[in-house]
């Protein structure tokens, strides 16, 4: 049988590809990425029979184009991606290629303008040339003729100019990828003609004027993405009639204005809105989502209070509501929150008690959990693809798994970032780390009262800050079961008593303030706690820093300030075992020192003649003071 595809991906081969591999002349699928292949694929192959349906030869640290690629007239797909690859885009692959479907040159460093050439693609269907160092704006006879064009992936170049500022016939166009560029302008009406557009990333770029209400129109949109741009005004109420939105994206723009309460969030699983200039309450109808799964409107300008109708089925994994206006009490409700990883309400003016029924929130997700959300949304996307005649093309590469056959799509669940205050600093942290992540930053608020030791059961915490309140009383014992807390803040706040020594069981405590509170006592110098300096304890004026301050050795350790009826009884029968203690210790000495000179005769009489001699002692000082004192 004749050797139709061969797949050599992933196995560390190095040398030169072989010259027999041109006596295959009926080879049709070629895949040799990920390898340490040297030299260029062999010249034989210019002359070989065989007409390559399929070729993939990414990650093989190429510079050069194949030669051989200018005799093959029959490819479906070439994958040219992750090399070193130079010079302007090769147009002639697509003229050579006609019935060319998929064309993928990510991550190389071809520049200048992009020219297609004037001929038509009616069989492409994927066009990938992200990440490269295109520049220029694009041609207004861009992408004529490629009527069959699914996915266009632009991203992370360096194009500039207007966003398909005219019109352009591209009718079954899914998912248009230009993020990371430098398009300016508004959003050109040419983009209206993609009726069947499912995902649009247009961040990353210096956009600006108004979201267009016309957006509402894709009724297939499922991912709209245009944060970190110049957008400004109102959030056009039409987003709401798309009613397969799953992902919205409009963070760090200079949208303002509330957001309409009639907006319907029902479908949307991730919004971020953070770093904007939103005004007004925030809508109930978030939180009676089920779906929701990220929730960012951090930096913003919103006021009232968080809703307390939240839905009891909610999903949601990451709420982000610091850095606003919110006030009153924190709701038990959000006790209701099951699922809540990260929990961010710092920088507000919340007042109030923090809620005891914290403990019943995991604030722990597994790892696989987000991973299969998110893969989920992928398969059905991958589905989709099937659907629209991409079957053929990840047969013909032998490809297994969602993200070797759409990189940019698989990128897109990936690469949201969460900017969340652990360790005395704001970290962003995206992908797999979010599995990861569990946080709660109540800080910078108007919370009063006990710290309720309930708090302690959260045992999944990564971190957990109470700064900048007005928390009382004492650090209960109970943080002693937060086993994996890697950073504590409780600086600036009135707490007081002792820093109980059962923190030193945290083992993972990399980063604990205490600084600026009423704390007293000695500081634990046991394990981790020998490494804390003494900025962490700093505006406690009864607190002893062990490893800074020796004399702290001879201050004795004042008693532990009773929390309830039980410690201070307890306490007070302390101190008076220890009285009695003491008078009996001093009779017993007084006792035997009797004994001793009642028994032995020599002795008595050495201590009659000692207290004699400091009799005749204390006697001739008092005369001699006496004679001196006297006037002369």
């Amino acid at each position: 049988m004749d050797l139709v595809e061969l797949n050599l991906k992933d196995n560390n081969l190095g040398g030169q590809v072989p010259q027999c591999l041109t006596n295959f002349t009926y080879l049709k699928v070629l895949v040799l990425s990920s390898n340490q292949l040297s030299g260029i694929l062999p010249s034989a192959f210019t002359h070989t029979k065989s007409l390559l349906k399929a070729l993939r030869l990414t990650h093989c640290n190429l510079n050069a184009i194949p030669s051989f690629l200018l005799y093959q007239y029959d490819l479906l797909s070439v994958d040219l991606s992750h090399n070193k690859l130079v010079g302007t885009f090769p147009s002639w692959l697509l003229v050579n290629n006609t019935n060319l479907r998929g064309m993928h040159l990510v991550n190389n460093s071809f520049s200048g303008t992009l020219k297609l050439p004037n001929t038509k693609h009616d069989s492409i269907t994927l066009f990938d040339i992200s990440h490269n160092n295109f520049n220029g704006e694009l041609p207004c006879d861009f992408l004529i003729g490629c009527f069959s064009l699914e996915m266009l992936n632009l991203s992370n170049n360096n194009f500039n100019g207007q966003i398909f500022p005219q019109y352009m016939n591209m009718p079954v166009l899914t998912s248009i990828y230009l993020n990371n560029n430098n398009f300016s302008g508004k959003i050109g009406k040419g983009l209206q003609n993609f009726t069947s557009l499912e995902d649009l990333d247009i961040s990353n770029n210096k956009v600006s004027g108004q979201v267009p209400n016309w957006i509402g129109n894709f009724s297939n949109l499922m991912f709209l993405l245009m944060s970190k741009n110049l957008l400004e005004g109102h959030i056009p109420v039409q987003l709401s009639k798309l009613s397969s939105l799953t992902i919205l994206d409009v963070s760090e723009n200079k949208l303002t204005g509330p957001i309409p309460s009639s907006f319907n969030f029902s479908s949307i699983r991730d919004l971020f809105m953070q770093k904007n200039a939103f005004t007004g309450p925030i809508p109930k109808s978030l939180f009676r989502s089920s779906k929701l799964l990220m929730l960012n409107l951090r930096d913003n300008q919103f006021s009232g209070s968080i809703p307390n109708l939240i839905n009891k089925h909610s999903s949601l994994r990451f709420l982000l509501l610091g850095g606003n206006h919110l006030q009153g009490p924190i709701p038990n409700q959000l006790c209701q929150l099951r699922n809540l990883s990260i929990l961010d309400l710092s920088h507000n003016r919340l007042n109030g008690s923090i809620p005891s029924c914290f403990k019943r929130m995991i604030f722990w997700i597994g790892q696989s959990d987000i991973h299969n959300e998110y893969r989920s949304i992928g398969l059905a996307l991958d589905q989709q693809f099937m659907i629209h005649g991409l079957h053929y093309y990840r047969s013909i590469l032998s490809l297994s798994s969602f993200e070797d056959a759409f990189p940019s799509l698989y990128h897109l669940y990936h690469s949201f970032e969460v900017n969340c205050s652990t360790k005395n600093r704001y970290d962003s942290y995206k992908g797999n780390i979010l599995n990861f992540m569990t946080i709660m930053d109540l800080s910078n608020n108007g919370l009063f009262g006990d710290i309720p030791p309930e708090i302690g059961d959260l045992q999944g915490i990564k971190a957990l800050n109470l700064s900048n309140n007005l928390l009382s009383r004492s650090i209960p014992k109970s943080f002693s079961k937060l086993k994996n807390i890697e950073s504590l803040d409780l600086s600036h706040n009135k707490l007081s008593g002792q820093i109980p020594r059962q923190l030193t069981e945290l083992t993972y405590l990399a980063v604990f303030n205490v600084s600026y509170n009423n704390l007293s006592g000695l500081t634990p110098n046991e394990r981790q706690f020998g490494a804390f300096d003494e900025s962490c304890y700093i505006g406690n004026s009864g607190l002893c820093v062990t490893l800074i301050n020796k004399s702290c050795t001879s201050v004795p350790t004042p008693p532990l300030l009773p929390s309830n009826g039980e410690e201070g009884e307890e306490s007070a029968i302390d101190m008076v075992a220890f009285y009695w203690s003491f008078f009996g210790s001093y009779v017993t000495i007084i006792l035997g020192l009797l004994v001793i000179l009642w028994i032995n005769s020599h002795w008595r009489m050495l201590w009659f003649y000692f207290i004699g001699e400091c009799i005749d002692f204390f006697f001739f000082i008092g005369f001699q003071n006496m004679y001196h004192a006297r006037p002369q």
